[in-house]
């Protein structure tokens, strides 16, 4: 692993995993990662409904 390509270190001094490092790896491990290139564990923003009925006038 190298630093700041694969790994850096945050202020309170933990590993933190970047994206091109869990790629590389190649699957999700589901510890809700920050660079998580799966998306695993975020609130993603909710698709809004059809409004069909409303086109109805």
């Amino acid at each position: 692993m190298i630093e700041g390509m694969d790994f850096y270190l945050n202020q309170e001094g933990f590993i933190v995993f970047t994206e091109a490092y869990h790629i590389k790896r190649g699957y999700c491990c589901k510890n809700k990662c920050k660079h998580c290139p799966w998306d695993y564990g975020k609130v993603l923003p909710e698709k809004p409904e059809d409004n069909k009925d409303q086109d109805k006038r």
